[in-house]
């Protein structure tokens, strides 16, 4: 990745638009451990609704790991300068996106159908609040797909350093949001 960077300079760049990159990733980090920690704490204290998680969720997650799939590959297609491949994996990449918070929303609508609102009991928030939260990160790495999207089949095919250095953002954060989205999964099964 450094020897294809052209300017003096630029590699000064990359690394810090990746220690941003990261440092903001840490912080969404932090927050999520927040949220499994008190929804540990609270959980023994009592007055606690137990139901099982909406079916739509389980999708979700096999979703959004096709979508970091398909992300993967139209980035080393674009790196290796295959436009084609790289062209439908963005597409791809967006399309399970979008598909992946229509599946949160099925499973909102489907804890709303089972009696489990928002104000009901707190673990019914705790679900939402979860579940939103992370939702609302994905809406972020949707934008930057969509953004990504426009460059790709509006612009002239060019595999320059800057393009791979945008794309190789987006990827990092795209993978990002579908472990955290595991993790979430796993713990609230296990719970």
């Amino acid at each position: 990745m450094y020897g294809i960077l052209p300017k003096e300079g630029a590699e000064g760049r990359y690394f810090a638009l990746k220690f941003a990159l990261w440092a903001g990733m840490v912080s969404i980090s932090m927050m999520f451990g927040a949220f499994t920690s008190a929804y540990l704490v609270r959980k023994p204290a009592g007055n606690w609704y137990e139901f099982k998680l909406p079916t739509a969720f389980l999708f979700s997650t096999i979703v959004l790991l096709i979508s970091s799939l398909c992300l993967e590959w139209a980035y080393r297609s674009f790196k290796n300068g295959n436009e084609k491949p790289y062209k439908a994996g963005i597409f791809l990449s967006l399309v399970t996106g979008v598909i992946f918070i229509a599946l949160q929303v099925l499973g909102w609508k489907s804890m709303f159908a089972q009696g489990i609102a928002i104000n009901l009991n707190v673990s019914g928030s705790f679900l939402y609040v979860i579940s939103g939260f992370h939702a609302l990160h994905v809406l972020g790495g949707i934008a930057a797909l969509l953004v990504s999207s426009l460059f790709a089949f509006s612009m002239p095919f060019l595999n320059s350093a800057r393009r791979i250095l945008r794309l190789d953002l987006v990827r990092q954060y795209w993978h990002f949001v579908d472990v955290l989205w595991i993790y979430l999964m796993l713990f609230l099964i296990l719970q």
